[in-house]
């Protein structure tokens, strides 16, 4: 399994990308970090989100940075997210959706595109990241998975939207799971672990009793959307995972694992080019 993902510097800005999209034509994208922007106190530095108490000015001014590494600000869409499967086609009509202005839409957790006037933008702190690029068609998709989302498969939802809206092939799809909790950090009750089995019947190598907690589970999040994925027909070997942990790197990422709502939030971009 590949696990190769760049950690890159510019402007000032840390951010990672994906060995598998950087060396494909056609995509711009990146996961950020906590580090290079202005926000300050529990916010520091980069948060992203409009929505956790952080001053709006300093979220504007953190996204005008983004927007120094080839992502116009006024390009951007984002959704308000709930955790949910839900994947959304969206247009240039869109564009301008960001957290500091207000949103066109909401409970929705993926994105899916083929305009390339438009930046597909999720946010994140501990849940996965999913990112997606069919270069045979030119479409892109952007999905937050949580553990509602990959419960519910948002992954293998937004590959069927790329179907039925792109007439993507699953098998040409390039595939992107962010930095996020790892197995041996999302610690849950079993009461979580059940409705994962329940279901879905094949996620039993993916979920670990708590040897110290029997009413404790650990649960491979990355894994299960990896495996979700390969079920609808995406290429195992065109699948990156990110080999980091957003709850054992929270000096560099954002983790609600570790700091509950007083923190700032990470962000995915994607674009065509």
């Amino acid at each position: 399994m590949k696990q190769s993902m760049i950690q890159n510097s510019q402007n000032g800005i840390t951010y990672y990308t994906f060995e598998n999209l950087a060396k494909a034509e056609g995509v711009h994208h990146l996961f950020t970090t906590r580090l290079g922007g202005v926000s300050t106190g529990i916010y520091d530095s980069m948060n992203l989100s409009g929505i956790l108490g952080d001053d709006q000015a300093a979220v504007e001014k953190n996204y005008q940075r983004i927007a120094s590494l080839d992502f116009p600000i006024d390009d951007m869409v984002c959704a308000q997210q709930t955790h949910s499967r839900n994947v959304r086609l969206v247009t240039a009509a869109d564009r301008g959706n960001r957290p500091v202005r207000k949103r066109g839409f909401t409970d929705i957790d993926g994105l899916v595109t083929n305009d390339p006037s438009v930046t597909l933008v999720t946010h994140y702190a501990d849940c996965v990241p999913l990112y997606f690029y069919d270069p045979a068609v030119r479409a892109i998709g952007l999905s937050h998975a949580g553990w509602r989302g990959t419960a519910g498969q948002i992954g293998a939802n937004t590959v069927q939207a790329m179907i039925e809206n792109f007439d993507s092939n699953p098998r040409d799809i390039l595939v992107g799971i962010g930095p996020s909790i790892c197995k041996d950090c999302f610690e849950v009750g079993n009461e979580v672990a059940e409705e994962f089995d329940h279901i879905l019947p094949w996620v039993t190598n993916f979920i670990t009793p708590c040897a110290e907690k029997p009413d404790k589970s650990y649960i491979d999040l990355q894994g299960i959307n990896r495996q979700s994925l390969i079920n609808v027909g995406v290429a195992a070997d065109n699948i990156e995972l990110p080999g980091i942990c957003t709850k054992e790197n929270s000096d560099i990422f954002y983790s609600h694992r570790v700091a509950g709502r007083a923190r700032g939030s990470l962000a995915a971009f994607l674009r065509l080019t």
